[in-house]
């Protein structure tokens, strides 16, 4: 497993932690916004009016209603992306990383539009006469390329896993533990059961649970973060300014937090972004493609409203919850996974402001640095380090009261080898305080409003309904894949092995996890980009003709 983290660690490092990665999605959405003349202003109204069944027609072709499509598609994207995704971006990037989903966000209003639209434009019949759509169609049929369009379908596949199954249930399992003590394998065995009751009942199905329980878990987690905001009335302020203060040049060092600059926060930002709502993946044009709709670009103005309820709405109230709160930068007990956890040489405090500067840079990537990782032998007594020559790092933070425990659970005693800040041996377990992130974090940040202890409640079941529906939304779009690569009798295949991983994944290794989701995010994300940008005149055009004709209206 810890080769595998490297080699996903590896992989992000190449794309989307690479540098170039954040342009070129907010590039593109920065193109089209200016091309099409600000279709997330012009059309935010419009779509309210569409989205409220003021143009549905049951006689026209799809299976589901304008609103159905909607929730079907925020079910896909409202999930961990908005209580672990946001925390794991403030975790990585501080107040800045939320200035730059918010960025992501606001461009991506305009990247959904286009994507949607091109996706219902060039939509199919399937063999078992359901709609079949999503950028595979539009490569297939719109530029005639058909190796793109595989490559697109192929990476659906490998993201429905990455982005809409494993993190899901990971966090699901993680919040249950920690509010209930629920076992994980026990949380994994209930739902994934469930999960495979509601997707063999396709679209209508999936559509039918969506558009009930997308409502409710919004209110739900709305009421919750505003019982923690009315506690700390005097932070929001702050908050929000820090947000925009550290924007353009970093988040600084503040308490546990060892900072990050504005490099780091703009690449996480961003990634997190993207996660979280999606847009520019080439995910939601799939369940938009089932919509009762003979006009595309009405159905992509629906799309508009996805990145605002998403990223502007429900990742804002988590973020700005988790800044006034003051939870992020605070230090907690934690079991150490092995993935989170380094080991460096030398002693390194973070009550002194260089030893911050230089784990900062360390654990922003600087391998210059003063900061380095250990190598060698550790003796250990009792439980505790015997001589202080190294310092362990957990979650991006200096770990305080640390313990060392054998395979059994009690305390180790004896000789420890390191090799490049790992531990070689892997039953050795390590605890002690530390900072936390995803699920964990959020969930911290909800006990500090007027529900107390009960907001991790609020987080655990908001966390539940998020996560389960987006798992439920990215089977559909896996298996749209499979009918587009190899035809309609692979789909009941599909769903047995996305069930299974979604068991799997519920008791295995978190960063992991979210490290797959990173990659497998970017693999989907790069292919339909190339092809919105290559049929951006097909696009500009459909708008033109759609104006017209509501014109002569």
């Amino acid at each position: 497993m810890h080769a595998l983290n490297e080699g996903l660690l590896w992989l992000d490092g190449l794309l989307g932690g690479a540098g170039w990665f954040p342009y070129v999605l907010l590039g593109t959405g920065l193109f089209f916004t200016i091309y099409l003349g600000f279709p997330q202003v012009r059309f935010f109204g419009r779509a309210l009016r569409i989205v409220r069944g003021k143009e549905d027609k049951h006689l026209m072709p799809g299976e589901t209603s304008h609103f159905q499509a909607l929730t079907t598609a925020l079910s896909g994207t409202v999930g961990t992306g908005n209580i672990g995704g946001v925390a794991f971006a403030i975790f990585l990037g501080g107040p800045a990383a939320l200035f730059w989903m918010w960025a992501t966000a606001f461009l991506g209003m305009t990247t959904k539009f286009v994507e949607v639209t091109l996706s219902h434009k060039y939509r199919q019949q399937a063999s078992d006469g359901s709609m079949a759509g999503g950028p595979m169609y539009f490569m297939r049929y719109g530029l005639n390329m058909k190796w793109l369009a595989a490559a697109f379908a192929v990476a659906t596949v490998i993201s429905s896993f990455g982005t809409g199954n494993l993190p899901q249930i990971n966090n699901i399992a993680s919040a249950m533990e920690s509010a209930f003590g629920i076992r994980p394998m026990i949380t994994g065995g209930v739902l994934a059961v469930l999960l495979a009751l509601v997707i063999l009942g396709g679209i209508k199905r999936i559509a039918a649970f969506t558009s009930k329980v997308v409502p409710l878990m919004a209110v739900l987690y709305l009421i919750g973060a505003l019982g923690v905001l009315a506690m700390h009335p005097d932070r929001l302020i702050p908050s929000f300014l820090a947000v925009f203060e550290n924007a353009f040049t970093g988040s600084a060092a503040m308490g546990g937090f060892l900072g990050a600059s504005f490099a780091f926060a703009f690449n996480r930002g961003v990634n997190r972004g993207l996660f979280s709502n999606e847009a520019g993946q080439g995910s939601a044009p799939i369940a938009h493609a089932s919509a009762r709709a003979n006009e595309p670009v009405s159905e992509g103005m629906v799309a508009i409203l996805e990145p605002f309820i998403d990223t502007i709405v429900i990742c804002t109230l988590t973020g700005i919850v988790i800044l006034s709160s003051g939870v992020w930068t605070e230090k907690f007990e934690n079991k150490f996974e092995s993935a989170d956890l380094r080991i460096v040489a030398g002693a390194w405090s973070d009550q002194n402001e260089s030893d911050r500067a230089s784990l900062g840079a360390f654990l922003g990537g600087d391998n210059a640095g003063a900061v380095k990782p250990y190598t060698g032998e550790l003796l250990v007594a009792d439980g505790g380090l015997v001589v202080d020559t190294a310092t362990v790092l957990h979650a991006r933070s200096v770990a305080e009261d640390v313990h060392w425990t054998d395979a059994n659970g009690e305390p180790f005693s004896g000789a420890v080898m390191v090799s490049d800040g790992r531990l070689d041996d892997l039953s050795i377990g390590l605890h002690g305080r530390s900072l936390l992130h995803s699920a964990a974090l959020t969930s911290e940040a909800f006990s500090r409003g007027y529900f107390g202890e009960a907001g991790r409640t609020i987080v655990a079941i908001g966390l539940l309904l998020f996560a389960f529906s987006t798992a439920i939304a990215w089977s559909y779009y896996g298996d749209r894949a499979m009918v587009y690569l190899f035809g309609t009798g692979s789909v009941r295949y599909y769903r047995i092995v996305y069930v299974l991983g979604f068991f799997w994944a519920s008791f295995s290794d978190t960063r992991l996890v979210w490290n797959l989701a990173a990659v497998a995010i970017v693999i989907m994300t790069l292919p339909n980009l190339l092809g919105i940008l290559l049929l951006r005149k097909d696009m500009k055009q459909s708008l033109r003709d759609y104006i017209a004709n509501e014109v002569k209206k």
